[in-house]
């Protein structure tokens, strides 16, 4: 462990040039004490380091020095073979500098690990899609990649989901994230931090202005905070259902994501229902397993999607969601009771 340690302080004082104790301490999840004495095992080795103290100080290397050394074990020339997200670095353009920098980490590497990282690539392959998704639009990120880097801040015209007008903003840049295959960027909006999806901005502009960001906040930062608050937001309207037990794999693929409860599973009761709220419609076959869930929605109108479930999924409260799927359900029958165009004549 201690020889991993020093190469990484190594290359991170390569790359990084002057180092506070401090901070490689952090990093590397060692005291600073453990980093001195780290430091003089590498000046003792032929490493020209040196520590300077104070308020501006920190871990440097003479100027000049370099190493050609990539110290890559087994697992780590694996790991960077396997590429998770080839997709982000095409609409980046960088999937011609992606194929050129593993070519040049292959022939920096060991001569044993090379046959490792070359059959890991061909046995590995991540898609980063799911089954049967649409098209996605095409994303041009050169402005907000351009804002990104330079640290400037960026005029966008955007469109919000469900909303054909488009809005004029003038945010501050913290990065992009690609999630799911789909591109956001992650900004402050009067000091406050907003997600825009990267295929709903109309038009882009770099400002001639320097970012705005909250000191001491990184887009990683305000990356999770954006994202519990999408995964966490309460459900307005809370939903009782019960699925087949043989279709709960399908139902929780399509509506996992909604679940508020753990599901419960159990057998029917005698009368051939999952629960003993009493009598509320055709009963089940006896006998057959369902499992009950709660699941939610931020309007009541939502509750129709479970109508692509036909008779494997009942809702069982609250009582108005049974009443607008019976109702939306009627719709239904109306329309395609008299055969095609039948409810015009």
């Amino acid at each position: 462990m201690k020889s991993d340690r020093l190469l990484s302080i190594l290359l991170l004082l390569q790359t990084r040039g002057r180092v506070s104790a401090g901070e490689l301490a952090e990093r590397l999840e060692v005291s600073p004490r453990t980093i001195y004495r780290d430091v003089e095992s590498l000046s003792a080795a032929g490493v020209p380091v040196y520590a300077e103290r104070g308020r501006h100080g920190g871990i440097a290397l003479l100027p000049g020095f370099r190493t050609d050394v990539t110290g890559l074990t087994t697992d780590e020339a694996r790991a960077l073979f396997v590429l998770a997200a080839q997709g982000a670095h095409s609409a980046l353009g960088l999937e011609g500098a992606l194929g050129s920098a593993l070519r040049k980490v292959m022939a920096a590497l060991p001569a044993p690990h090379r046959p490792v990282a070359e059959l890991t690539s061909r046995r590995i392959l991540v898609d980063p899609d799911r089954w049967m998704t649409p098209p996605r639009p095409a994303v041009d990120l050169d402005v907000l990649h351009t804002a990104v880097f330079t640290d400037r801040r960026l005029r966008v015209r955007y469109r919000h989901g469900g909303d054909t007008r488009v809005r004029r903003y003038t945010v501050d840049p913290y990065g992009l994230v690609s999630k799911g295959g789909t591109w956001y960027l992650v900004a402050d909006r009067d000091g406050v931090p907003r997600l825009f999806r990267a295929d709903r901005v109309v038009a882009a502009t770099v400002t001639d202005a320097p970012v705005r960001r909250r000191a001491g906040v990184d887009l990683a930062e305000v990356w999770q905070a954006l994202r519990r608050e999408v995964e966490e937001r309460p459900a307005a309207v809370r939903v009782r259902v019960r699925v087949r037990r043989s279709r709960w794999d399908m139902f929780l693929r399509i509506v996992g994501a909604l679940l508020v409860e753990p599901p419960v599973t159990g057998p029917s009761a005698p009368d051939g229902r999952g629960w003993d709220q009493g009598d509320q419609g055709d009963a089940a076959d006896p006998g057959e397993e369902w499992v009950t869930a709660e699941v939610g929605y931020p309007v009541l109108a939502a509750v129709c999607h479970l109508l692509q479930f036909g008779p494997d999924v009942e809702v069982v409260e609250p009582p108005e969601a049974r009443r607008r799927l019976a109702e939306a359900a009627a719709s239904v029958l109306a329309l395609y009771a008299d055969g095609p165009g039948g409810s015009d004549g």
